[in-house]
């Protein structure tokens, strides 16, 4: 059977409308919202704020149906050409039942964020095909002062509808395995504890042919052993085509006084295991440097360089 085509949202053009939601946890300052919101109104951009943006239930940034309805409203309104996730945390899992998973196909737009909101992109690459962007959030790095690396390849992606190419890389990543040295496939992932939550359901991604690109924060060696030997074990590994490892932030033992292998460790013996071509400190993540990944778009990946390649655009 012929696998769909991506659907690629419209490039975003200075004075456009941008939407912002907060699909996972509250934000504790509501200042952060408020400056996110004039950084994006100072480069140029319109921007409309969630109606339930900055409500609070329990860990979460309101109800479930508030949420969805947000994300709803957002992408039913046809002058909003960007949607901007506040934060991560914890919640959009919560909301993938109740996504109105035509009416975004319908209306595909530019969708940014990272950490939990991986649960809700790779929902929609798996049910609607739509490119979303791994990227950065209005109330954390829009709400400081951005890495001028971030800046320039997050505006780079969701902007031009020209294939960006070879990525320039601020340090060089390091190469885990030259196995068959370079590969093409689509990029998918995002955060590991997401990825691994939507295995066994209907919204997890199909891995085959991807190129699966993971990152996390604060979990012990041995909790990322166990998640990615579970990736392993659902089949993950047999059918990407490479790896890509981001920043593990903060993922250290929390007893030194206890034997336990170094995040580092962890990664080699996956790559060895995996023997395709894995990379690891590859800018993304939980980190003020890192690149903007749009999920879905097909990338080559070259471990004697090394190198990573996007092969098309993001945005139509």
């Amino acid at each position: 059977m012929k696998t769909a085509s991506p659907i690629k949202p419209p490039r975003l053009r200075r004075g456009d409308l941008i939407g912002i939601v907060s699909p996972s946890s509250p934000v504790a300052e509501a200042q952060r919202i408020e400056r996110g919101v004039r950084y994006l109104e100072s480069l140029g951009y319109r921007v409309i704020v969630g109606e339930h943006v900055g409500s609070t239930f329990g860990y979460l940034a309101g109800t479930d149906e508030e949420r969805a309805a947000d994300l709803h409203a957002m992408f039913a309104n046809k002058n909003v050409r960007a949607i901007v996730c506040v934060r991560g945390g914890y919640g959009t899992t919560r909301l993938l039942s109740l996504i109105d998973y035509r009416l975004i196909a319908r209306n595909p737009k530019i969708l940014v964020g990272f950490s939990d909101v991986t649960a809700l992109q790779l929902a929609l690459w798996r049910k609607c095909r739509l490119v979303t962007f791994h990227g950065p959030m209005a109330a954390v790095e829009m709400a400081n002062t951005m890495h001028p690396y971030t800046e320039e390849m997050f505006w780079r992606c969701i902007t031009s509808s020209k294939a960006l190419g070879e990525l320039h890389l601020p340090e060089q990543p390091i190469v885990l395995s030259t196995a068959s040295r370079a590969a093409t496939g689509r990029l998918l992932g995002g955060n590991l504890s997401l990825v691994v939550s939507l295995l066994g359901t209907s919204y997890a991604p199909v891995f085959d042919r991807a190129v699966l690109f993971l990152e996390e924060i604060a979990e012990e060696p041995y909790r990322v052993d166990r998640m990615l030997t579970h990736l392993r074990n659902a089949s993950a590994f047999n059918d990407a085509v490479a790896m890509l490892f981001g920043d593990f932030t903060d993922c250290v033992p929390s007893d030194t006084s206890k034997p336990s292998f170094r995040i580092d460790d962890v990664l080699q013996e996956v790559a060895r295991e995996f023997g395709k071509p894995a990379l690891a400190r590859v800018p993304f993540g939980h980190v003020p440097r890192k690149l903007t990944l749009p999920i879905g778009i097909r990338v080559r990946i070259d471990t004697r360089r090394p190198s990573i390649a996007l092969l098309e655009s993001a945005v139509a």
